[in-house]
């Protein structure tokens, strides 16, 4: 079975940015959110996937993903997932043996900016940047299904 284990923060400084390499767009929409698993759909560039991800359990989850062709990711975006969606700039910036993903969001939620950094198991020691606040893990506020229907949360600590 195919498992995400990934911490997840606020970023609050700019140091990450002159590490980070070219960034890449992504368009997501939820098909499906419960307790227990949602689906979701992505474009970046030229590529698209759906992603099923199951309840957690500390900081891992099942995951599954496919890749599917660009149209028919597409028309489920623009037909099948909820409303709004979301939309983002992702970096990968390499620290300290680890690749973090920031996460730049633009649209209505502009100014919030997330690292997140996926371990091989949940107990991997991480050394933290500097310019990483908070950890939101754990903070249901901070997930993208959540992000995409509600916003940024409010107010935006660091």
């Amino acid at each position: 079975m195919a498992v995400e284990i990934e911490r997840k923060f606020l970023v609050t400084g700019e140091g990450w940015r002159e590490r980070a390499g070219p960034g890449r767009r992504f368009c997501q929409g939820h098909v499906a959110t419960a307790d227990h698993a949602s689906v979701r759909i992505r474009r970046t560039d030229n590529k698209a996937f759906v992603t099923i991800k199951g309840k957690r359990n500390g900081i891992a989850r099942p995951e599954f993903e496919y890749e599917i062709p660009t149209a028919d990711a597409e028309e489920m975006l623009k037909t099948l997932c909820k409303r709004p969606l979301l939309e983002k700039t992702r970096y990968c910036v390499e620290h300290a043996g680890l690749v973090w993903e920031v996460d730049v969001f633009v649209g209505r939620n502009e100014g919030l900016i997330l690292a997140e950094v996926e371990l091989d198991h949940p107990d991997q020691p991480v050394s933290i940047p500097d310019w990483v606040g908070r950890e939101v893990t754990d903070d249901p506020r901070y997930r993208n299904a959540t992000i995409a229907t509600a916003g940024v949360p409010s107010p935006l600590i660091g």
